[in-house]
């Protein structure tokens, strides 16, 4: 049979969503299925069973799966890092405990604010002699016999996953790359990641820190996509294209991920960047704001023409993490986050979740200590159905209630005012995350508009409308199911970096073509391993460039051909251009402010076939007859009204909705309040923008 079938899998807090597409016939199936926390590969298998069953195949007709995975990202957030031990250069083991000086929130918590534990404990680093300059020349030979003895040290106390960071290692990186061998001959066992395999950049201590994070994530994630890997040949006998969604904006094929555990820390959030992209895009938006809210929280993502914004400053919990990332910033503002009182007696709203289980009070399966949920106050003010995945998992509104009027006594209040207090902080906690992609980079909110996706990710749009001044909202088709659509929209992506510090006037270009040439020499290996002919490659260039003095730097691309004088000198109008754009000045004119580059950077892309978007042709014209009525609250002052409930699949193109109203499908609600208007578009989006007065 033809293999034509190819799946995304998104694996979230509660619910593992999976979307599938017939190559031949462009056509696409949705579902979803409560995840397994216990065991991810579980409820990932299941997806597959289920979807399959939907589109009537065997796992004969499997051309490829992409899979969003949460395992690295969980396990750093919950601090589950065990008996890491650090190599690094000798005089340099403190380096993780001095770190940087930066506080959070600056000086106003300086004065309480301690550091945090470090990912690896003074007594488990050890330093080996040896040591290269910023040209990577050796200064000091590299001591073998200290290296045998630390390793043998490791080995002798079952430390196990080992990071090595040595000094200026990414100019040349032969030091490391003795160290991981004399490892292997002493201590086998060990799961080793070296820094000028990681992260080729300059600074110590991010460039540590990224390399012991990949170490710390590497065994769990390994066993885990080996053991899906495994488990894909029940459904043929044969081994199955297993892609993994990277931070990067690509995916990568399992038996490379494994040796880049760290390239996956963003793995679901930036699989839902990019799906909403492409449909904002399709449906005419340029500049979108993105806010996929699942189970445990809500991730936000500024996209300008199609494509989201990267970062390599990015981190995951208390980790700083360099590789490049698309620019997500998470809130604990989920479906499952737990409403509190502090010890003063205020209401709080996550970051705590209860997950999928034991879940929200309504999933009857006593909550977490009889805690509210937010999917709990949304049960109480009717917003929501009275089920889960159009019935499939039936909710208990007794408990909800139940919990929404413990909380309501505890704060002298009505179970509605409750309710809708513990949804007001939520909606403002999501605000904020938006205006911090926005507002603190120099952009105008008012200027986006705002696609919601996710599980619960539209259930308070109508009020982030009102609280950020934003004049649309667009929600896609099975917006539960865009991060797993986005699986399928997106190419194989390998970033290399060569660090490079150079001032402008001093640049030879011939140097620079060079690093160029090899970084590409890379990429291109990389690409034809992933099964991608010559013919199909892409090379992307960027540099990172900054005024001389600065701390931080600005990418910019660098254009196509051999890198000369003229090509140099057209980045670096380009930077003046860029830092204009994100900090409103420049010093292209100022001869006295040297323009310095800082690190060379490649990107080989393998194309993969997207699926289509299309346009539905039948227009209705009008607005559809509800399904159903039921009481909703939306303002606890007016009470509970007589609210017409639709079922989405029922609205064509055309058809309109005017608030107060609720809109149902399969794995997701939009409730539309008072005042705002619902509108299909041709690629069946709900447009949602206020009523004219």
């Amino acid at each position: 049979m033809a293999q034509r079938i190819r799946i995304g899998i998104d694996t979230g807090g509660t619910f593992t969503d999976v979307v599938a597409v017939d190559e031949e016939t462009g056509h696409l199936v949705t579902t979803k299925t409560p995840s397994t926390p216990s065991n991810p590969a579980d409820g990932f298998l299941t997806g597959i069973e289920k979807v399959l069953e939907l589109m009537g195949a065997g796992g004969d007709a499997i051309a490829a799966v992409s899979h969003g995975t949460t395992v690295a990202t969980n396990q750093l957030l919950e601090g589950k890092v065990e008996r890491l031990g650090f190599v690094t250069t000798a005089g340099y083991e403190a380096m993780l405990e001095i770190a940087r000086q930066s506080v959070p929130d600056g000086y106003g918590n300086s004065y309480f604010w301690v550091k945090p534990d470090r990912i690896v404990p003074r007594h488990l680093v050890r330093g080996v002699e040896g040591r290269l300059d910023f040209t990577g020349a050796e200064v000091r030979p590299f001591d073998e016999d200290g290296a045998r003895e630390v390793a043998r040290w490791f080995r002798d106390r079952g430390i196990d996953t080992l990071g090595v960071c040595f000094l200026h290692a990414y100019a040349d990186p032969s030091h490391e790359e003795r160290m991981r061998e004399i490892l292997r001959e002493e201590h086998p066992a060990a799961v080793v990641s070296i820094s000028s395999q990681v992260l080729r950049e300059y600074r110590e201590y991010e460039r540590a820190m990224t390399t012991l994070v990949d170490a710390a994530v590497k065994p769990r994630l390994s066993a885990y996509v080996t053991n899906i890997r495994q488990r894909l040949t029940e459904y043929d006998d044969r081994e199955v294209p297993f892609y993994v969604m990277k931070s990067n904006g690509g995916v990568l094929s399992a038996d490379e991920v494994v040796h880049q555990p760290i390239t996956t820390v963003l793995s679901g959030p930036a699989a839902g960047a990019l799906g909403a992209a492409l449909i904002a895009q399709v449906a005419g938006f340029d500049k979108v704001l993105t806010s996929d809210g699942g189970g445990t929280s809500t991730d936000v993502c500024v996209v300008i023409d199609g494509e989201p914004t990267l970062t390599t400053e990015g981190s995951v919990g208390a980790y700083p993490s360099k590789i490049p990332m698309i620019d997500v910033v998470t809130v604990g503002a989920g479906g499952g986050s737990i409403a509190w009182l502090s010890p003063e007696g205020t209401l709080k709203v996550g970051p705590q979740s209860a997950g999928a289980d034991p879940g929200p009070l309504c999933y009857g399966r006593g909550g977490d200590g009889g805690a509210v949920t937010i999917t709990d106050a949304h049960l109480v003010l009717g917003r929501i159905p009275p089920h889960l995945l159009g019935g499939e998992i039936p909710l208990d509104a007794e408990a909800a209630r139940a919990g929404v009027e413990a909380l309501a006594a505890q704060l002298d209040m009505t179970p509605a005012a409750a309710a809708a207090g513990v949804l007001e902080i939520s909606a403002w906690n999501q605000a904020n995350a938006l205006r911090q992609v926005t507002v603190k980079r120099g952009l105008d909110v008012r200027d986006f508009a705002l696609t919601t996706f996710g599980g619960s990710g539209s259930l308070l749009l109508c009020r982030l409308m009102d609280v950020l001044g934003i004049p649309t909202v667009l929600v896609p088709p099975d917006p539960g199911n865009v991060s797993a659509f986005g699986l399928l929209t997106v190419d194989v992506r390998n970033d290399y970096v060569q660090t490079h510090v150079t001032l402008a006037d001093r640049l030879d270009p011939t140097e620079v073509a060079a690093t160029y040439d090899g970084l590409t020499g890379r990429a291109r290996q990389a690409l034809l391993g992933e099964g991608f002919p010559e013919g199909q490659h892409v090379f992307a260039r960027t540099a990172d460039l900054r005024y001389f003095g600065q701390a931080y730097e600005v990418r910019v691309a660098v254009p196509e051909g051999p890198f000369d004088a003229e090509r140099a000198q057209a980045v670096a109008e380009r930077f003046h251009a860029e830092h204009r754009a994100l900090y409103g000045y420049d010093f292209a004119t100022d001869p006295s402010q040297q323009v310095e580059w800082v690190n060379l950077r490649v990107t080989g892309i393998g194309p993969i076939q997207r699926p289509e978007i299309r346009r539905t042709e039948v227009s209705t014209g009008s607005t559809s007859d509800p399904s159903s009525r039921r009481p909703v609250c939306f303002d606890p002052d007016d009470g509970y009204v007589d609210t017409p409930v639709h079922w989405r699949p029922d609205l064509g193109p055309g058809a309109t909705v005017v608030g107060p109203a609720i809109i149902e499908e399969y794995g997701s609600t939009v409730p539309i309040h008072p005042g705002f208007t619902v509108r299909v578009d041709d690629f069946r989006n709900l447009i949602v923008t206020r009523s004219q007065r």
